[in-house]
């Protein structure tokens, strides 16, 4: 009975990987959300959040999703995804640079809504059912542990060079991680 419980309570805490990308996804819509809706500072610090989500959120899915991926749903939908997210985080990296209140900012950054919510429809349709057809819950619950741990030394920023390369990712993102927060440290 004990190990019952036990277990119980080691899957509510290990999250499963596709839950928590699934979350991720909903949070990164209600951030575009709240960029298109606001002005000024308010609409730089949803951008800077929003920016912060995506850049973690792809190098954990590069690094630790893919390559579940590439052996359960095929090198042609894992390409496609990582070829996605390397558009994604070069476009990302020219709306930083933006002003956020310029029609510029504004027209890109609907584009980018577009493709990246396309993305992610395209991960959960085609990728994510695969993985939970070819893993246990366990493994699952492995993976999200995994996916958190890559998430929390990811960079912070886009970072063009390593996207859509788990490889790349691996060995360039935690160097990158810590520029990230040296630069963010003293832009305040």
């Amino acid at each position: 009975m004990t190990n019952d419980i036990t277990t119980e309570r080691q899957a509510a805490q290990e999250p499963d990987v596709i839950a928590v990308l699934i979350g991720q996804h909903a949070r990164i819509q209600a951030l575009f959300a709240s960029v298109r809706a606001s002005t000024g500072a308010a609409r730089q610090d949803a951008f800077d959040e929003l920016r912060e989500l995506l850049a973690v959120h792809e190098t954990g899915e590069e690094t630790v999703l893919r390559p579940v991926s590439r052996k359960a749903a095929g090198e042609q939908v894992t390409e496609a995804r990582n070829s996605e997210e390397k558009e994604a985080t070069r476009i990302l990296a020219e709306l930083e640079k933006m002003d956020v209140g310029s029609s510029r900012f504004e027209d890109t950054f609907a584009q980018f809504e577009k493709a990246v919510l396309a993305h992610a429809q395209h991960e959960e349709a085609e990728e994510f059912p695969a993985v939970v057809a070819g893993t246990t819950p366990e493994q699952r619950q492995d993976l999200g542990k995994h996916l958190l741990r890559a998430e929390r030394l990811a960079p912070a920023h886009p970072h063009a060079s390593a996207a859509g390369n788990p490889t790349a990712q691996k060995v360039v993102g935690p160097f990158a991680a810590l520029v990230d927060k040296v630069r963010d440290t003293l832009k305040q």
